[in-house]
C-alpha cells in the first residue's frame, strides 16, 4: 500500500491532503473481498463496480466518486508495475512505438477527453522527429529544454502553444518513461493577457438572421445559456427542463455539472428538436443499433440505458460513426466543425469586421449580463468557472460601457 500512495504522489495524481483518503478506500476495497493487501492480486472493472454498488447503499455520492477515482489509480498503478517488468530488447522505432501505445492506456485509463488524447500524441509524434529517433530512455532534460526553444524561435508558436507541449511532455515523462522531469528546466511560457472577443446585441441578431434549422438554435443556445461548444453538443434529452427554464451541464470543464439559465424564447424551437431527434431516436431502436456512448463507467453499471431516451443526444448526428476510442459503430452527437462552418460563415454574411468564433457567444453573454447589471458572482456560477478570478476578465470589456468615461475630443 506505501508504494501505491507514493506513486500517486510522485506522478502528482493526487494532493498529500488526499492521499490517505485515496489509501483507505483501497484497503476498503481489499477488506471487502478479503484479499491481501501485501500479495493483491490485479485488480479489475467487475470487481471495482461490485464494490461500488455496495459503497452506493451507505455512503454519500462524493464518497463513492473518491473512492472509484482511487480504485481506478489503483489499476493505473498496477498496469504500469506490469509494464515495467517486461522489457525485451527492442529497436528505436518499436520502443517509441510501444510508449505511444502507452501513452494511450495510461491517457484512457485515467478518463483524458479523445481530443487530449490526439494534441498528446501529436506533440509526441513532434518530439520524436526533432530527437531524430533517440531512444525513449536516453532523453535529458536538455532535449525538452531544446525542443521547446525550437517551438519558440524557429516555429514562433503562441504561449499556449507552448505551455500545450511541455504538458504533454511532462504526462510522457511521468506515466510512460515513470522519471520526473525538472521543472525549472522548462520554465513555462507566460500567457499574454487579451480581452476576448465580444459582439454587441445588435450583432448578435444580425448573425443569427444569417443562420436557420438546428445550427441557429445550437448557436441561440450557446448565446443564451453561456455554453461552451462541447456543452452544447453533449446536451442529452435529461439535461433540458423546459417547464423550469433551466438546463444542466453534466461533466463540463474541469468534470463539474452545473445549471445555467434557459432562455424561454427557446421552448418552442427546443421542442420542435426534441421531436426530429425522437425520430431518429425510433429509427435507431427499430434497426437495433447499439445505444449511444455514456459517460465513464455508467456503461457497465447501467448496460442499456445507452438505449433509452432520456440519455440521447438532443442534436444527433445524421448518420452513425464509430468511435475511435472503442471501435463501436452508433449514432453521435453532430460534428464540432459543422456549427463552427455555418457561424464562420454567418459571421461574413452579417458583415462583422471581428474576428468571431463560436466562442465569442459565451464571450458575449457574459458581457451582456454584466452590463445589465448582474452580480460577478452569479455570472461565475453560469459560465462555471473555478476561480472569479477568470470571470473578471468581463469586467475589462463591459467597463467601456460601465464606467461613463467621456472622451475630451468628445
Amino acid at each position: 500500500m506505501e508504494h501505491y500512495k507514493q506513486f500517486i504522489l510522485s506522478r502528482r495524481l493526487v494532493t498529500e491532503k488526499k492521499a490517505p483518503y485515496f489509501l483507505a478506500w483501497v484497503k476498503r476495497f481489499v477488506a471487502f473481498h478479503g484479499l491481501s493487501a501485501e500479495s493483491l492480486p490485479p485488480v479489475n472493472e467487475q470487481d471495482v463496480m461490485q464494490f461500488l454498488d455496495d459503497l452506493s447503499r451507505k455512503q454519500e455520492p462524493w464518497q463513492v466518486e473518491q473512492a472509484g477515482e482511487a480504485l481506478r489509480l489503483l489499476m493505473f498503478y498496477q498496469a504500469q508495475q506490469v509494464r515495467h517488468e517486461k522489457s525485451p530488447a527492442k529497436d528505436s522505432s518499436e520502443k517509441w512505438q510501444q510508449a505511444a501505445d502507452e501513452m494511450v492506456k495510461s491517457l484512457r485509463l485515467l478518463h483524458r477527453s479523445l481530443k487530449t488524447e490526439q494534441s498528446y500524441l501529436g506533440w509526441l509524434r513532434r518530439f520524436y522527429l526533432f530527437l531524430q529517433a533517440k531512444e525513449p530512455e536516453a532523453i535529458e532534460d536538455a532535449d525538452v529544454r531544446n525542443f521547446l526553444s525550437h517551438l519558440a524561435v524557429d516555429r514562433n508558436v503562441s504561449a499556449s502553444t507552448q505551455n500545450q507541449a511541455l504538458n504533454a511532455i511532462l504526462f510522457f515523462f511521468r506515466n510512460v518513461l515513470d522519471r520526473e522531469m525538472q521543472i525549472g528546466a522548462a520554465v513555462r511560457a507566460r500567457r499574454t493577457a487579451r480581452l476576448p472577443v465580444v459582439l454587441t446585441r445588435e450583432e448578435v441578431f444580425r448573425v443569427f438572421s444569417k443562420m436557420d434549422g438546428t445550427y441557429k438554435l445550437m448557436a441561440q443556445l450557446i448565446y443564451g445559456c453561456g455554453l461552451r461548444l462541447r456543452e452544447c453538443l453533449h446536451l442529452r434529452i435529461k439535461d433540458l427542463d423546459l417547464e423550469g427554464k433551466c438546463l444542466t451541464i453534466r461533466s463540463g470543464k474541469g468534470n463539474k455539472d452545473r445549471m445555467t439559465v434557459l432562455p424561454e424564447s427557446l421552448v418552442g424551437d427546443l421542442q420542435e428538436q426534441l421531436g426530429l431527434a425522437r425520430k431518429k431516436f425510433e429509427q435507431d431502436r427499430r434497426n437495433n443499433l447499439p445505444g449511444i456512448a455514456l459517460p465513464e463507467g455508467l456503461g457497465r453499471k447501467y448496460p442499456n440505458a445507452g438505449t433509452e431516451w432520456p440519455w440521447f443526444w438532443v442534436f444527433p448526428a445524421e448518420s452513425q460513426s464509430t468511435d475511435p476510442q472503442t471501435g463501436i459503430t452508433r449514432r453521435h452527437h453532430l460534428f464540432p466543425s459543422n456549427l463552427q462552418k455555418k457561424f464562420k460563415k454567418a459571421v461574413s454574411g452579417a458583415g462583422l469586421a471581428k474576428p468571431a468564433t463560436i466562442h465569442a457567444l459565451r464571450h458575449s453573454f457574459a458581457t451582456h449580463l454584466l452590463q445589465n447589471g448582474y452580480d460577478i458572482r452569479t455570472i461565475q456560477d453560469l459560465l462555471g468557472h473555478k476561480d472569479v478570478k477568470t470571470t473578471m476578465i468581463y469586467t475589462h470589456v463591459a467597463g467601456r460601457n460601465l464606467l461613463g468615461v467621456r472622451s475630451p475630443l468628445d
